[in-house]
């Protein structure tokens, strides 16, 4: 059994690295698509147009103003003469918000009085929109203590922040241990879906179920080179986010290797489920972007999982990614206690037993 089963699985790693196709969509592409994909796929907002209608044109005003345009996120100053030209602006995406100084701002400032100004923002772009707002918000209120203390009025409370494991908030840290995540999913998804399904086309798997070869032993033989090949390319993920995007790795290394295998397993089992059903190779793939697109819209990469319905919250512990988003950020910036690591694998254990019976029973079916 030992014998035919490394022979089924030198086969099918020697077929992998002799296919150009998959050569560069699982073992290329990947790794080059993490350094892509994690400086476009950011939270952060750079690079921004301000539009500014400034009636008052008075000190407090300019200094508002010169702390807006001192911060290295705003890229471009718009100054316009009324508010319809800047509404006009706003419509015409050329600025995404656009500050408000009424007539007597500064003067109310001077009489001690309390004075507001104008932000509008770009409803549109919501995210961003509400970002920005942030950061117009942290410089006010600082400007906002200066004038207090420049008053000899001491503020009664403080809030003094500080951000653990990511002193400086930085969006690669937060970034990549998640999309190093979707795409080791997508690579062992994807090996396991074409494994079956190549086979078909090429008018090969008859002659494997001729051989000595048990239909169980046909699926270790195809589930194993999977996991080998989403096991290399994911190292080279892994390589590349620690020396090249300088992300920390706190944790435990085996601890990390030890989820991922549990967590291919279930993504595999997957694979081979939707590569038992389907015919062709494009088939498969179709069946990957059916499953992937919700997998990771409910796994709490783009949106937190705390932030939805509790009944959505309940369907995406079924989901693998959810899990090893959450063991990987863990692992990279924060040293996840052993505790913390168990409580996100067995689920991932459960996941992958039912995926791959599942896989099994379709495969043994579908030869009846």
């Amino acid at each position: 059994m030992l014998t035919r089963l490394f022979a089924l699985i030198k086969k099918e790693l020697l077929a992998s690295a002799r296919d150009r196709q998959t050569r560069l969509v699982v073992l290329i592409a990947p790794p080059f698509l993490l350094l892509i994909y994690v400086f476009a796929i950011t939270q952060d907002v750079t690079n921004i147009s301000l539009g500014v209608v400034d009636r008052d044109q008075g000190r407090y005003s300019r200094e508002i103003l010169d702390r807006v345009v001192g911060s290295s996120r705003f890229q471009e100053i718009l100054y316009f003469e009324s508010e319809a030209e800047l509404g006009a602006a706003i419509d015409a995406q050329r600025v995404l918000v656009g500050l408000h100084f009424q007539d007597g701002f500064s003067r109310r400032i001077l009489r001690r009085h309390s004075s507001n100004f104008q932000l509008l923002l770009d409803g549109r772009r919501s995210n961003a929109a509400q970002i920005v707002s942030g950061y117009i918000y942290r410089i006010t209120e600082s400007y906002n203590l200066e004038l207090l203390d420049e008053a000899g009025i001491t503020m009664p409370t403080a809030v003094i922040s500080r951000t653990w494991f990511n002193a400086n908030s930085e969006p690669l840290w937060s970034a990549t241990p998640a999309l190093f995540a979707v795409l080791a999913s997508i690579v062992g998804f994807m090996v396991s879906a074409l494994a079956i399904a190549r086979e078909r086309e090429l008018g090969t798997f008859e002659q494997l179920l001729v051989s000595p070869l048990t239909p169980f032993e046909i699926l270790i033989g195809k589930t194993l080179p999977a996991l080998l090949i989403a096991l290399a390319s994911s190292a080279v993920m892994l390589a590349f986010s620690v020396f090249l995007l300088d992300v920390p790795l706190r944790g435990d290394l085996a601890a990390l290797f030890l989820a991922m295998v549990v967590f291919l397993l279930s993504i595999i089992g997957i694979g081979l489920f939707i590569s038992s059903v389907v015919r062709t190779q494009q088939q498969a793939v179709i069946g990957l972007f059916i499953y992937m697109i919700p997998a990771v819209l409910l796994s709490g990469y783009a949106t937190p999982v705390a932030n939805m319905p509790d009944w959505l919250q309940l369907v995406t512990q079924t989901n693998p990614i959810t899990h090893f988003i959450v063991i990987c950020k863990g692992i990279f910036l924060k040293d996840l206690p052993a505790s913390d690591i168990w409580a996100h694998t067995w689920p991932m254990i459960v996941i992958a037993i039912a995926t791959l019976s599942i896989g099994t029973w379709l495969f043994n079916r579908r030869l009846e």
